[in-house]
């Protein structure tokens, strides 16, 4: 006849037994414990590189040349914006990153009403990063209004402090030489025009934006 202790031991022992998580299940879990860690931190590394993208203009992004660098047909101005191709007039491929159009200056070398490019041609549905940069001694008034309507705006960066939009702005004002960084996605084909505003018909500095598929 076994001791009623030692019966007592049994049953204790059986329970522990059945409560008590297999070895291998919890190593696994902890395995996975530890697995998720790095998962998320590159989850974070990802998306500190997307802000990088954002605020730095996308490492290695495809340069898109003003419209004196691409193939523009001969009178194409009077054809639509749809009936072009971003292929044959040498547009960059479309990318997941942002690209980086040529830089407008206003003003270029010091003289008030100079500009460095007039036209440019972008991709329908691409990131763009445009730096419009003031280098006159005179206030600049960069209008755009129906260009800005018909892009979804990300964000304005001026000297690193970010606007983030909720709609389009109504022109860009320089008051001291500097650069606006403008971040949009462009959306749908069209020609928009671009000027300064406030000045005369003897200065007046302008130029087009075409979205070509």
């Amino acid at each position: 006849m076994k001791s009623p202790w030692l019966a007592l031991m049994a049953a204790l022992f059986g329970l522990g037994i059945a409560l008590a998580p297999a070895g291998p299940a919890f190593a696994q879990q902890a395995d996975d414990d530890d697995d998720a860690k790095p998962a998320a931190s590159a989850a974070a590394q990802a998306d500190d590189n997307d802000d990088d993208d954002d605020d730095d203009g996308a490492q290695g992004a495809n340069m898109v040349p003003a419209a004196e660098g691409l193939k523009i047909p001969p009178g194409s101005e009077m054809m639509p914006a749809a009936a072009l191709n971003g292929d044959q007039i040498g547009l960059p491929k479309n990318s997941l990153s942002s690209q980086i159009v040529t830089p407008l200056i206003l003003g270029e070398g010091g003289k008030p009403f100079t500009v460095n490019h007039t036209d440019f041609y972008l991709r329908a549905g691409q990131a763009y990063r445009w730096d419009i940069k003031s280098e006159g001694d005179i206030e600049y008034k960069f209008n755009a209004p129906d260009f800005f309507r018909n892009v979804w705006m990300n964000q304005i960066v001026i000297d690193d402090l970010e606007i983030h939009m909720a709609g389009a702005p109504a022109w860009l004002e320089y008051d001291a030489h500097g650069t606006i960084t403008v971040q949009f996605q462009t959306v749908r084909p069209g020609r928009y025009d671009w000027h300064v505003g406030g000045l005369d018909a003897e200065h007046e500095m302008k130029g087009t934006i075409t979205v070509v598929p």
